[in-house]
């Protein structure tokens, strides 16, 4: 019996650990929606389609890509690997696919937020267990990856896109910020 309690008691810490690391990625995940609401919903357009240059994205682009990813990227990707292990590669991602057609970005703030409503309610319906979290899947091109590199990079790719927003949002006006951009490591 003492053995057992030792043993249950070794766990404890993994398994909070595992705890902890969904729920920190789900308070991220949670707040995307609002995050690029707030800081996008009513804005003129000039700042919406305002982009870093040639070939790159404005925030418009960013949250199309976004509610691309909402519908085959994180939670498909997830349930590949819940159901299919490492047998079953996951379909390529087209990380520059758009939303059909051309919608005002009021509808596009709502449409993801819908989604990553929906993803998280499925996401959390999974109850991973620790275990589950070191299950296995088959990028088409990076190989073996965990549930938890899947759950970790949906977060900072989140929060990397909330970076690209606002250093597209910042550069805007680099002109008119004259001389303090020397200051503003955002302008480089």
């Amino acid at each position: 019996m003492r053995l057992l309690r030792i043993h249950i008691r070794n766990q404890r810490p993994w398994a909070a650990k595992n705890s902890v690391f969904l729920e920190e990625s789900i308070s991220v995940l949670t707040r995307t929606p609002a995050t690029l609401d707030a800081l996008l919903r009513d804005l003129p357009q000039a700042w919406i389609d305002a982009t870093e240059g040639p070939g790159t994205w404005s925030p418009y682009v960013v949250v199309g890509h976004l509610i691309h990813g909402e519908k085959v990227d994180w939670m498909p990707r997830l349930a590949i690997i819940l159901h299919h292990g490492p047998s079953r590669h996951f379909d390529p991602f087209d990380r520059e696919m758009q939303p059909p057609g051309k919608r005002a970005l009021p509808a596009l703030l709502d449409e993801f937020a819908s989604l990553r409503r929906e993803n998280l309610a499925r996401l959390r319906a999974f109850d991973l267990q620790p275990a589950q979290l070191e299950l296995t899947g088959t990028h088409p091109a990076l190989g073996p990856v965990t549930v938890r590199q899947l759950i970790a990079t949906w977060t900072a790719h989140d929060l990397g896109h909330i970076l690209q927003v606002s250093r597209v949002m910042a550069k805007r006006y680099k002109q008119e910020v004259g001389p303090w951009a020397e200051y503003l490591s955002v302008m480089r």
